[in-house]
């Protein structure tokens, strides 16, 4: 059985291809990122100006357009077919301290929105500085710590809206 893929172009174009095809492709890398592609006798100069290969999103140029690729094999496929979706939110409400320190540094306030990633605060340990990151997107809700107060390994420092 060969091995098939299906790809959504800019969340409005679906197309399949087999493992086959996609081998026997005319490419030539010119660079780590760029590619020079004949297809049907005509050349494409292709470029991945950005990839998020764990998430299999892409953005990709050729010649002068430029497309959002998401890839989508058998098991994503199958994983939607049991109800399920990938990549949904994450329902992480709270922040508690994960071990006990000073609070060094607040970088948010109540009401503000925040992206997976954003730092929040500064929590010294053991004379090292750890930087508590937001787990998930969303809007503080509240905020129980202050700048410079100590608190208590598993004390509750921010909740989510």
């Amino acid at each position: 059985m060969a091995k098939t893929f299906k790809t959504k172009v800019n969340n409005n174009f679906e197309f399949e291809f087999k493992k086959k095809e996609v081998s026997n492709l005319d490419a030539l890398q010119i660079s780590k990122s760029k590619y020079h592609i004949l297809h049907n006798n005509k050349p494409y100069k292709t470029e991945i100006i950005e990839s998020h290969f764990n998430n299999k999103i892409y953005k990709v140029k050729v010649n002068n357009s430029i497309y959002n690729v998401n890839i989508i094999n058998k098991l994503d496929v199958l994983i939607k077919e049991l109800g399920f979706t990938i990549g949904t939110t994450k329902h992480i409400n709270s922040i508690k301290a994960p071990m006990p320190g000073l609070i060094l540094d607040i970088n948010i306030e109540v009401g503000q929105e925040v992206k997976e990633g954003d730092s929040l605060l500064v929590l010294e340990a053991m004379k090292m500085e750890n930087v508590i990151s937001s787990p998930r997107e969303g809007i503080i809700k509240t905020l129980t710590v202050n700048k410079g107060e100590t608190v208590l390994k598993g004390q509750l420092l921010i909740e989510f809206q």
